[in-house]
């Protein structure tokens, strides 16, 4: 149901020409696992067989913090994965690559060869240092590496030369407003193009509302420059307000390549052609429902 979905983003990052995919989303339970399933299915179709991760915890079948259904990953043989040791399944058995000096939460870390087609955990280590490590490692290994991201971790994006696909649902937001402003402002913010040359301030460490706020009243017209967009502690309408009144630039840029919405969440549910189509125009990204499999106009 899922394929359209998976082999046009796969196309995307193709395109692109950079060798990990994150699948980022804007909260909890927005779609990112079965964005990143149907873009691992595409892959395995057309001969690509992707090193997976993941930030945090996925594939599990119960969310341990809500107690609720979660979407399983199901890998295929010749797939290796990085996930906790003690969460391989015992049955069937996979090929223990190596096992890693990370920690995760649930143990040590291990690099593994899927031997026979089986639902798998990830489970990945804490720090962004770790996640690039492991992302690397991934690429070396299997030429390309999927990963399942997080919003509260995208300093793990940070000097990686990574597509980005973003995540947004109804799970995360109590309107379809709120939702696709969510949405454009952390497209927006990881979008953050590459300073030019202008007259700059430079901001070390982080860029935050306060400072932010600070240079909003002082109307500062030059460029402010971070060193990447991981840097800018902004979310929802405060991230988006700063790009209105500021010139915010960075010095390594990301590359977010599409968008992904998923209409339905335990508490509300929006109409999905209008989601869809709404993120797609506020984000001017190719946006994909991945339940409905179908692609906004």
């Amino acid at each position: 149901m899922h394929a359209r979905v998976g082999e046009s983003i796969l196309q995307l990052w193709e395109r692109s020409g950079l060798p990990s995919l994150f699948v980022v989303g804007t909260g909890k339970n927005v779609g990112k696992t079965v964005a990143l399933r149907a873009i691992y299915r595409a892959c395995v179709s057309s001969g690509v067989s992707p090193g997976v991760a993941s930030i945090g915890r996925d594939g599990e079948a119960i969310d341990i913090a809500e107690a609720g259904a979660k979407p399983r990953l199901w890998l295929e043989p010749g797939t290796i994965l990085a996930t906790a040791r003690d969460v391989l399944p015992r049955s069937p058995a996979s090929e223990l690559l190596e096992l890693s000096p990370l920690q995760t939460a649930a143990g040590t870390l291990a690099f593994a060869r899927v031997r026979s087609g089986a639902y798998y955990e990830l489970i990945g280590p804490p720090s962004a240092s770790a996640i690039r490590s492991v992302t690397q490692k991934l690429v070396r290994a299997a030429g390309h590496a999927l990963v399942d991201g997080a919003v509260d971790r995208v300093a793990a994006l940070a000097g990686g030369g990574d597509a980005i696909v973003v995540s947004c649902g109804a799970a995360a937001a109590a309107t379809i407003g709120e939702a696709v402003d969510d949405a454009r402002a952390l497209v927006v913010r990881l979008s953050t193009p590459r300073f030019e040359g202008e007259e700059r301030v430079t901001i070390e460490g982080a860029l935050t509302a306060e400072v932010a706020a600070q240079l909003i009243r002082a109307r500062d017209r030059r460029a402010i420059v971070v060193r990447d967009p991981t840097q800018i502690a902004l979310s929802g309408r405060a991230a988006l307000h700063a790009f209105e009144h500021l010139k915010i630039r960075c010095e390594r840029p990301l590359r977010v390549i599409a968008a992904t919405v998923a209409s339905i969440g335990p508490r509300s549910s929006f109409e999905p052609s209008a989601f869809a189509r709404a993120v797609a125009d506020a984000t001017g990204l190719p946006t994909f429902d991945v339940y409905a499999a179908e692609r906004a106009a």
